[in-house]
């Protein structure tokens, strides 16, 4: 390594707090870090144990748990981690794209970031903390998550959810949401001319369970059509809801009841893109016999993760 004032050769000196190289140069007495390795020094980890990592948070585990059995700090997983999103993110907005479809179901998922709601209003912290919502549509036959969006629940966030879905989809199509009323003006706006548009709205009874997280049982739905001529049929978003089930199952920040929530917003957004994408392309879907991506026409083979990362650019 040459030192980068004298260009005279310097010798190795350790490595400084965040894992890089550091060096020591006799001729100027000078300590210094090689800036153009620090990305790659900076984790001191084979990249295949990065991928491991990687494969068991998509897979439901903690980071604390990771980082007991692999010996690597959280700090370095979580970094990979929000790396491997973001190259995710920019990947799927790219790949999925006028994907032609027939019958598309949306739903919201909850999570929240450093604090629930109630408390984020009582300590008057910023926005980017608090209740934290993920719209998802789905595909119903292929299963092909087409579109998400993370942000509150809000008539704002809505509208970009929408205008993510027409730019994610081709042609016209059923579209089935629940009843969240910010949805209608946001699609008939947005999707009103290539849509069937109904919404079904379930009604609970009560519950058996006087446990605080026993929902009541569900007695009846109201469907109502609000935009062309929806299939009465086809009125359904128990698929979108067994897809936010995987989530819950996948994603452990967004498992209940533990303290495994999220205490970044990047950090949240960044664990979903990468969710994602590895469920569309990667992990095999067990009523279709294959990934998402494959049923949808986007690939013809089932992805590994590597092959993922690198085609997002990551590796």
């Amino acid at each position: 390594m040459l030192c980068h004032l004298c260009q005279n050769e310097a010798q190795k000196s350790g490595q400084n707090r965040s894992g890089s190289q550091r060096y020591y140069c006799g001729e100027c007495r000078r300590y210094f870090t090689d800036q153009s390795t620090r990305f790659l020094d900076r984790r001191c980890v084979a990249p295949e144990t990065m991928t491991m990592i990687l494969r068991l948070l998509l897979e439901g585990n903690s980071i604390r748990a990771l980082e007991r059995t692999f010996g690597v700090h959280r700090d370095t997983i979580i970094a990979n981690m929000v790396e491997s999103g973001e190259a995710c993110q920019a990947f799927f907005e790219k790949t999925v794209q006028n994907v032609p479809v027939e019958d598309v179901q949306c739903d919201e998922i909850w999570g929240f970031v450093g604090m629930k709601e109630k408390t984020r209003l009582r300590n008057e912290a910023p926005e980017w903390f608090g209740d934290v919502w993920c719209f998802t549509a789905l595909e119903r036959t292929t299963k092909l998550i087409l579109t998400y969006h993370v942000g509150k629940r809000t008539p704002t966030d809505t509208a970009i959810f929408a205008d993510n879905l027409y730019f994610a989809t081709q042609g016209r199509f059923q579209l089935t949401t629940d009843g969240y009323k910010p949805y209608r003006p946001a699609i008939r706006a947005i999707l009103g001319a290539r849509v069937d548009y109904a919404t079904l709205v379930k009604v609970y009874g009560d519950s058996a369970d006087d446990g605080r997280y026993s929902p009541g049982v569900v007695i009846g739905t109201v469907e109502t059509a609000v935009l062309g001529e929806p299939d009465e049929d086809r009125v359904c978003t128990s698929h979108v809801e067994r897809a936010n089930k995987t989530l819950r199952m996948g994603i452990r920040r967004l498992t209940r009841l533990t303290d495994a929530h999220s205490k970044k917003w990047e950090n949240h957004e960044a664990a979903m893109a990468l969710f994602f994408a590895y469920y569309n392309f990667v992990r095999v879907h067990g009523t279709i016999k294959m990934t998402p991506a494959q049923r949808a026409g986007l690939t013809s083979e089932t992805w590994s993760l590597e092959r993922l990362l690198s085609e997002a650019g990551r590796v």
